[in-house]
C-alpha cells in the first residue's frame, strides 16, 4: 500500500470513529486553492474541521501533537474558504479537531486550535 492509500484507510477509520459517536461526515478530502481538510462533519450545531494523523507507533511523537502551527494555518484559511463558498458566515458555530490514530487506538482531540490567519 502506498501512502496515499494508507492515508485515506485511515481517514475512513476516522470517520467511522466519528459516525458511531454521533457526528454526521459532510465531506471527505475536502480540497480548495488554499488547501484541503480530510473531514468535515457536523456535531450538533458544530460544522467541524477535522484533521486525520496516524502514526505506526509513538516513536516519532504521538499523531495529535503532528499539527503544527502552519498546518493549522493552512487548515483555518481552508475552512474559512469553505465556509465563504458554501454560503455560511463566520457566525456558523466550527471548531477544528483532529483523531489521532496510533497502534490500534483512535484518540479525538475537540477544539484543538483556535481559527488563526
Amino acid at each position: 500500500m502506498n501512502r496515499r492509500q494508507v492515508g485515506t484507510e485511515y481517514e475512513r477509520q476516522a470517520a467511522a470513529f466519528l459516525e458511531e459517536r454521533g457526528c454526521e461526515v459532510i465531506e471527505r478530502n475536502y480540497r480548495c486553492r488554499l488547501g484541503e481538510v480530510d473531514l468535515i462533519v457536523r456535531d450538533g450545531n458544530y460544522l467541524v474541521f477535522v484533521e486525520v494523523k496516524y502514526r505506526q507507533s509513538e516513536r516519532t511523537g504521538h499523531p495529535l501533537e503532528a499539527v503544527n502551527p502552519a498546518k493549522q494555518r493552512r487548515i483555518s484559511r481552508t475552512a474559512v474558504w469553505y465556509l465563504q463558498s458554501h454560503g455560511l458566515g463566520m457566525d456558523q458555530p466550527s471548531r477544528f479537531d483532529v483523531v489521532g490514530i496510533c497502534g490500534g487506538q483512535v484518540l479525538w482531540l475537540k477544539d484543538a486550535f483556535p481559527f488563526s490567519g
